[in-house]
């Protein structure tokens, strides 16, 4: 058994092998390219555990048959931005689910999914820039397996819908004290934050995505713990 049920979790599934998921979806059909969802509260280790199952996998498989990707690269520009209606409140609120390009992270979805036989592309965030960096990621057709990770996945609001797009959408189930720990100790170390700043950019900004996110907890197919 890969996974089992667990009452606390209104019934749905907690992945005890995920690495295992992985390989039996790889394995189950070798023509198909499986494309995994990652979703969590921000801090809650999306993509520290992304890697950690792409490198499992590829170390069962000796070879790069398996990639992590980042939502990230599908924000909307810092120019974009600035042609909202109040763009003070779209910079301050970048981050939420309209400050990104849900279609063209769909259509990036679409093609990884049909366009097998030859290299696709993936944009990057470059934070040291503050904006998302067009087809900075190959992906070669060799790739079998895509993890993708990013905050609204399971998002059905404002023009959020993967239906379809993903073989399954997995839920990084972190606490909220402990993700918004976290994101105060990293807003300390990468800006320089006071904590007294960084709880509250938590409080203008980080909390209420959290909120948002911990909404679409229940559409996930599995957690992973």
């Amino acid at each position: 058994m890969l996974v089992e049920a667990d009452e606390t979790m209104n019934q749905q599934l907690i992945l005890n092998d995920p690495v295992g998921r992985l390989l039996h979806l790889m394995e189950a059909d070798a023509s198909k390219r499986i494309i995994i969802g990652v979703v969590g509260l921000p801090g809650s280790g999306k993509s520290t555990i992304a890697a950690k199952f792409v490198d499992a996998v590829n170390e069962h498989t000796n070879a790069k048959t398996a990639v992590a990707l980042s939502m990230d690269g599908f924000h909307l520009t810092k120019a974009a931005l600035a042609q909202f209606a109040d763009p003070a409140a779209a910079l301050q609120r970048r981050g939420s689910p309209w400050t990104f390009d849900p279609a063209g992270l769909a259509s990036k979805l679409q093609q990884l999914r049909h366009n097998t036989a030859a290299s696709s592309t993936w944009p990057d965030f470059q934070h040291g820039v503050g904006d998302p960096v067009a087809d900075a990621i190959v992906v070669e057709p060799s790739v079998k397996l895509i993890i993708v990770e990013g905050l609204y996945l399971l998002h059905k609001e404002r023009g959020w819908n993967l239906i379809g797009l993903l073989d399954e959408c997995w839920y990084q189930d972190t606490s909220m004290d402990v993700s918004m720990d976290r994101l105060v100790k990293r807003h300390m170390a990468s800006w320089g934050f006071s904590r007294e700043q960084a709880l509250q950019r938590l409080a203008m900004n980080d909390r209420l995505n959290a909120d948002i996110v911990l909404q679409s907890r229940e559409r996930a197919d599995y957690f992973v713990l």
